[in-house]
Order: C-alpha cells, then sequence, then structure tokens
C-alpha cells in the first residue's frame, strides 16, 4: 500500500469516503451498484452507507421507474471537494 494512500485512510474510513467522491467526479447518472463495483466493495454494504449519508443531508435519491439515481446534495458536494482535495494533498 503506498503511503500516501496509508496516511489518507488513517483519517477516512475509506469505503465511505470513496464512495462521496466516486459520486462527486462521476459524470453519468450514478446508480448505488455502479458505485459499489467502483470501490470493490459489496451493494448491501454500498446501500447501508448511502442511507447513513441521506440521513445525514449529504446525498439524495431520485426514484426514476425502479432505479434510484444518486445526487450530491450541496453539503454533500461540499464534503466531497474537501475529502477529494485531502486525498490529493496526501
Amino acid at each position: 500500500m503506498q503511503q500516501n494512500k496509508k496516511i489518507f485512510n488513517v483519517f477516512f474510513r475509506e469505503k465511505p469516503a470513496m464512495l462521496l467522491v466516486g459520486l462527486y467526479n462521476s459524470k453519468n447518472e450514478t446508480y448505488a451498484s455502479a458505485l459499489a463495483k467502483q470501490i470493490d466493495c459489496t451493494y448491501s454494504h454500498v446501500v447501508k452507507i448511502l442511507q447513513e449519508m441521506e440521513k445525514a443531508d449529504l446525498i439524495s435519491f431520485e426514484k426514476t421507474g425502479r432505479l434510484k439515481i444518486l445526487t450530491l446534495t450541496k453539503k454533500g458536494t461540499e464534503v466531497a471537494e474537501c475529502i477529494d482535495r485531502a486525498r490529493q494533498l496526501l
């Protein structure tokens, strides 16, 4: 493991942080299953994290038919920007 990744994981839980950053950097509509693959995590674990993030007003779910599209709230965007910046500095 690279030193900068190791120190990043000291400050942040890797999966939730990368989930938020992945959503922030996404150019297309994003679904929980796509994020799970992107961060190498189980779908059920991602959904659990996303539900907590929704309670904290970091993300919102938009139901389109059977699919739920994920979007960052204003607060979520600000947090994701900060995490992404910290990750790049480390």
